[in-house]
């Protein structure tokens, strides 16, 4: 297997921004230079030694560090890191992550979610300040994210899930349990509003867009392939955005292995067959936010 230094570097960026340390605290930790950990993390060819003290420093293991088979990852920063790495060279994007796919969603939805995302983080909870700041550095990547794909418009395919967004309209975008009466209704109308924009987006249908709306069951896992060329990339994550966000806990993987991505790509094609699509989705939609707001009145 060939060693692909650049790949490690843009792994070892990623574990560094998921840790909250400085390319200064990576440095003097291990002995290095700070030039030296921004050459590593642009791909210069980095010693397995330094690499093996790197990974104990950031808590991962030399073979995550090095992309050997699966990629574990228990930071949401690091995760979104590495997606937006592995988007900025896709030509193609496979995503089940719902009930709202950030690239695809409105800039209103990007606008209230650093909100939404510290309203998850509980007031007592003894790492609410690292939270808050891994806060800051998601929502940096979340934009540089969306700026990417803007650029480039790769190809998307996004499976959404009927009752994931029938659930969003109910609960509206919540970022904790026990909101007021008021604001629940205020989040409704933003759920509303969301559910209101994928359903113009259905009936348009943007060229290199697709979108299938799922009337049965989901996997509770989101996913994501990335096709870059003839490499394919399966990345499934329990981080959440958006409705009832999970920014927190949880273990994403990401994996080249062929027997995981043709897995997962049999099932986006069962799950695609049956989808509705273009019109007849976005009335299906629509038709669900007039049921779910007449029973809220």
């Amino acid at each position: 297997m060939s060693v692909r230094y650049d790949e490690i570097g843009q792994r070892l960026r990623a574990f560094r921004l998921g840790s909250g340390m400085s390319a200064d605290d990576i440095a003097k930790r291990i002995g290095i230079s700070r030039t030296a950990v921004y050459r590593f993390e642009k791909g210069e060819v980095v010693k397995i030694e330094t690499l093996s003290s790197l990974a104990d420093l950031l808590g991962v293991s030399l073979p995550t560090l090095l992309g050997v088979e699966i990629e574990y990852i228990s930071s949401a920063v690091t995760y979104f890191e590495r997606l937006r790495q592995l988007e900025a060279v896709a030509d193609r994007i496979i995503v089940l992550a719902g009930p709202i796919s950030f690239l695809l969603a409105s800039d209103e939805f990007r606008s209230s979610l650093r909100d939404l995302l510290r309203e998850s983080i509980a007031d007592n909870d003894e790492h609410k300040d690292k939270l808050l700041a891994d806060i800051e550095r998601i929502i940096e990547i979340l934009e540089e994210r969306r700026k990417n794909y803007e650029e480039r418009r790769p190809a998307i395919v996004n499976l959404m899930s009927a009752l994931d967004i029938e659930r969003l309209l109910r609960s509206g975008f919540v970022g904790r349990p026990f909101v007021s009466d008021h604001d629940i209704r205020k989040r409704q109308q933003r759920a509303q509003s969301e559910v209101a924009h994928f359903a113009r987006l259905m009936e348009e249908e943007p060229i290199g867009t697709q979108i299938g709306l799922v009337t049965g069951t989901l996997p509770h896992t989101g996913f994501q392939i990335f096709r870059s060329g003839d490499r394919k990339t399966l990345s499934v994550s329990p981080f959440r955005l958006g409705e009832q966000p999970n920014i927190k806990l949880g273990v994403a993987m990401i994996t080249e292995n062929e027997e995981a991505v043709s897995l997962h790509e049999t099932v986006v094609d069962e799950m695609w067959r049956t989808a509705l699509k273009g019109r007849e989705a976005a009335r299906y939609l629509r038709d669900l936010m007039a049921s779910v707001g007449k029973n809220a009145n």
